[in-house]
């Protein structure tokens, strides 16, 4: 088990700024709120050999700042699974009461610890760690997470305290399914996480916008391993004013591109929206294997069928996709849901050979008539995830839309590709 590496601290010291940098790219949102790191991010470091999990928590101490109690109470989880913690402080700010606080909180749970003296910029200001000797932690390190300075200092002392655990030569694992949870706010999204990690691994909020950066939570289950990519609710644009959420929705873009799978999660006690839509034809845009969550199906007083048809027809141009019916409240239908997008993201990544493809569209094309001259000669796939068919024709300015989605079904049909987009590119035959 490869062992894990926590940053704590009050505030605006830079936790998520070193996180960052000891990442070696931008995780977390970085910006001068107090409260925007709200559920704990992970990603996986290498030093000197080593490889660890190094997780970022929210401040502790924000008495002040919505969702106070979730954010402490995650912190404490982090803590009480780590191996190693780095206790972060501000050397320009100086000791505080509330870092005083925090030292007495690590001692009591017997962790070692590394205390790292952040926004030390400049050789000039290496003796303001001195002052954080008085938190009886241990040699304080100078750092600066803006500038990157003194951090291998830090990584050295964090990986001579990791444990061995025969992370030196991991061995190689298969790829987990990576899978977006995507939708407009209070659909559920992080309440479906909760419920397949098994714990509230993500912060849970009636107040919309609670999940900020897109959480990365890797899931070991029956169906598979899955890497699990929370993300914010998209809101319509025009509601969109502050930065953090400006990029916070930017997070939850990229995620739908890092996928393999998106999972647009709906609220199917209430009618399919505009905004719904909108993101639906993301995913479709980007390309990616797609399953469509309607979740909170325990509180559906209609008919169950006349609901389903009613999400299936406003969201039509998504029709690959399955639907499933789930409650994160209850855990009904999420054995479902992951069984199926392991068996999409099978379908994301399935090749199929030239013969068997010819033969479907030749079928296919036999069986039309007045094709106004477009002649179609033999179709290869070229490519997976999603799968891409080169078919050539006599001129690709003949192939109109209808004439495309016709071979599209007929391909389903014939080997499934279910919950993946089917790209056809039309090209001229050469002689």
């Amino acid at each position: 088990m490869m062992p894990t590496v926590v940053i704590i601290g009050r505030p605006n010291v830079g936790k998520s700024a070193l996180f960052n940098r000891l990442a070696g790219r931008r995780i977390a949102i970085v910006e001068g709120t107090p409260g925007l790191t709200r559920d704990r991010l992970e990603c996986q470091v290498s030093w000197r050999g080593r490889t660890f999990r190094l997780v970022d928590t929210g401040g502790i101490g924000l008495d002040e700042v919505p969702l106070a109690d979730a954010l402490a109470a995650q912190a404490q989880r982090g803590i009480s699974r780590a191996d190693v913690l780095i206790f972060l402080v501000d050397a320009k700010a100086g000791l505080t009461p509330l870092d005083r606080e925090i030292a007495d909180m690590l001692r009591r749970a017997g962790k070692p610890v590394v205390v790292g003296a952040n926004k030390i910029d400049s050789p000039s200001e290496l003796s303001r760690a001195g002052e954080f000797y008085a938190l009886g932690l241990g040699d304080p390190l100078p750092v600066s997470a803006l500038h990157g300075l003194g951090t291998g200092d830090l990584l050295d002392r964090v990986v001579a305290l990791l444990p061995e655990r025969g992370d030196l030569q991991p061995r190689p694992a298969p790829e987990p399914i990576r899978l977006a949870i995507v939708g407009k706010p209070n659909v559920g999204k992080s309440s479906i996480v909760n419920r397949l990690v098994g714990e509230e691994r993500v912060i849970v909020h009636e107040k919309p916008g609670t999940t900020v950066d897109a959480v990365d939570v890797l899931v070991r289950r029956p169906e598979g391993e899955f890497l699990l990519i929370d993300t914010a609710g998209l809101r319509r644009p025009r509601k969109i004013s502050a930065f953090p959420e400006r990029l916070a929705v930017l997070r939850a873009l990229t995620a739908v591109r890092r996928s393999q799978v998106s999972c647009l999660v709906l609220d199917a006690t209430e009618p399919v929206t505009a905004q719904d839509r909108r993101i639906a034809g993301y995913i479709l845009r980007s390309g990616r294997g797609a399953v469509i969550a309607a979740n909170k199906w325990d509180l559906v007083s209609e008919d169950g069928e006349v609901v389903r048809a009613g999400i299936l027809a406003d969201l039509d141009f998504l029709s690959f996709a399955p639907l499933i019916t789930t409650s994160a409240l209850t855990g009904e239908g999420i054995d479902h849901l992951m069984r199926t997008v392991s068996r999409v993201a099978e379908e994301y990544a399935r090749r199929v050979p030239t013969s068997d493809i010819n033969r479907a569209i030749q079928r296919a094309v036999g069986q039309l008539a007045g094709r106004g001259g477009l002649r179609v000669y033999y179709a290869t796939q070229v490519s997976t995830s999603p799968p891409t068919i080169v078919v050539f024709v006599n001129d690709p300015s003949m192939v109109k839309d209808w004439f495309t989605r016709y071979l599209q079904r007929t391909l389903r049909e014939e080997f499934g590709f279910q919950g993946t987009p089917i790209r056809l590119i039309f090209r001229r035959r050469r002689r």
